[in-house]
């Protein structure tokens, strides 16, 4: 049993659903997939909301035991054929189900999801299942929780329903798979690397980096709006020179103009624009690192070529008061000296600057570059390892953003929203050898490098 009391309600309100069902993949009308978070229902019996203990997860309905249920309203299953239906989950005990209905708690069984236990209540993995036959169109959705062991057995933090899809093993809509052989000669020339002995005089710490400036701003996404010009809020990109809504792996090759240091990281990193009123804060420096919160960080290996993720969430809108988790705050000498009027933003001494930090994910399914949330094939390590669906262990990267600026009591805003909807995207075009390199010196010898990838 869970710690903390269980609280029984059944909440009537409801919630748009233009700001819970979001499109995360471009395609045919036919083609589209949608994700639901958990919290966001119209109704619900025997649940309680909470924050994900992972950077960018948002909230979770947690608490969930035997009859419990939560009501999602208008959920579009799309046309006939194959549905692919996902459910991102955490378990610390297992044993149960979790059963999606539609029209009613008892209505019929659209597909269930058996529930093991993850390696605890905030330990968040995504199983998928293909459903042949399904409704069509908006549909109420019921999640039920089933189970026979009594107590709570595990929590929720979004579905998604994805039409022409195949599951988690790639090849469905807005699953892109890596290309096999050419992930294996990558990691055959990455094993055949022989690492640079390390000075006894160098700080153990797996890390090295890239140093990023400003680039240029547009409205485009090429991970979750590809192209789609114009459909995204307003981003500023760093990196690659040649990012837009029509980027690819291979256009990121071909362009060789970068604001990273080093020149063989042609990656492209976006972030949503920051505003202050009106006028357009960009940041001052991105410092894009690359470690390990691994055991064992010998066990890390290079990106695949044309990998992409995301991290922090776009729709989330909840108040940031000072001590918040994954909030913007002050670096330097002063730090934090007030906070906004709404209290979502701090003010910094004249000394220091507004700064944030978003890590993301470290741990990889091994089989796709993408997924259709754009977080199911990936996965934070919370104990350590990488194991069950994410085994494979990828370099743990985040951004530290600088911004030329120390606020005042009036605040920010982003493009995408409060401050809570910070969030990056990273779309990955290193030069193999220059990045393995950088893996095999820094992060598997857990020695920390310079951006030239030098002790």
């Amino acid at each position: 049993m869970r710690s903390s009391p269980r609280i029984r309600v059944l909440s009537s309100a409801v919630v748009l659903l233009a700001a819970t069902l979001v499109a995360v993949t471009a395609g045919p009308a036919s083609a589209a997939t949608v994700t639901v978070q958990a919290e966001a229902y119209a109704a619900q019996s025997g649940a309680q909301v909470e924050p994900t203990a992972d950077t960018g997860g948002g909230q979770n309905v947690a608490y969930l035991t035997e009859g419990d249920w939560l009501r999602y309203d208008g959920v579009d299953l799309g046309p006939a054929g194959t549905l692919t239906v996902s459910a991102r989950v955490a378990s610390a005990v297992g044993s149960g189900r979790v059963e999606l209905r539609t029209g009613s708690a008892t209505g019929p069984l659209l597909t269930q999801f058996a529930i093991t236990p993850t390696g605890g209540w905030q330990a968040w993995t995504t199983l998928s299942t293909s459903v042949a036959s399904h409704p069509t169109g908006a549909q109420t959705v019921f999640a039920v929780l089933r189970t026979s062991t009594g107590g709570d057995f595990v929590n929720l933090n979004w579905f998604s329903f994805g039409t022409g899809g195949t599951g988690g093993t790639g090849g469905g809509e807005g699953w892109v798979p890596v290309d096999t052989a050419a992930w294996n000669a990558q990691l055959t020339e990455f094993r055949a690397l022989t690492p640079r002995p390390v000075p006894a005089n160098s700080v153990r710490v797996p890390e090295f980096n890239a140093t990023c400036a400003y680039s240029h701003s547009k409205p485009d996404d090429p991970i979750v709006f590809p192209a789609m010009p114009g459909a995204s809020h307003m981003h500023s990109f760093l990196g690659n020179t040649s990012t837009n809504a029509n980027t690819t792996t291979q256009t990121l090759l071909a362009n060789a103009g970068t604001t990273c240091r080093p020149a063989p990281d042609l990656s492209a990193y976006w972030i949503p624009t920051l505003y202050q009123g009106d006028r357009v804060i960009e940041p001052k420096d991105v410092v894009v690192y690359y470690g390990s919160r691994l055991t064992d960080p010998s066990v890390t290996v290079p990106f695949p070529q044309g990998f992409r993720m995301i991290a922090g969430d776009a729709r989330l809108q909840t108040p940031t008061p000072a001590g918040s988790v994954n909030a913007f705050y002050c670096a330097g000498p002063g730090g934090e000296i007030g906070r906004s009027a709404d209290g979502n933003w701090p003010v910094c001494a004249p000394t220091a600057v507004l700064t944030f930090h978003l890590v993301f994910q470290d741990c990889w399914d091994g089989r796709n570059l993408d997924s259709p949330t754009h977080k199911a094939h990936v996965s934070y390590s919370y104990d350590g390892t990488c194991r069950g669906d994410y085994p494979v262990a990828i370099p743990n990267l985040s951004f530290l953003i600088s911004y030329p600026t120390s606020g005042t009591p009036a605040g920010f805003r982003l493009a995408s929203g409060m401050a809570s909807s910070m969030h990056g995207d990273a779309f990955m075009a290193w030069d193999n050898r220059a990045l393995g390199e950088r893996v095999k010196n820094c992060l598997t010898q857990k020695a920390k490098c310079n951006t030239d990838g030098n002790f």
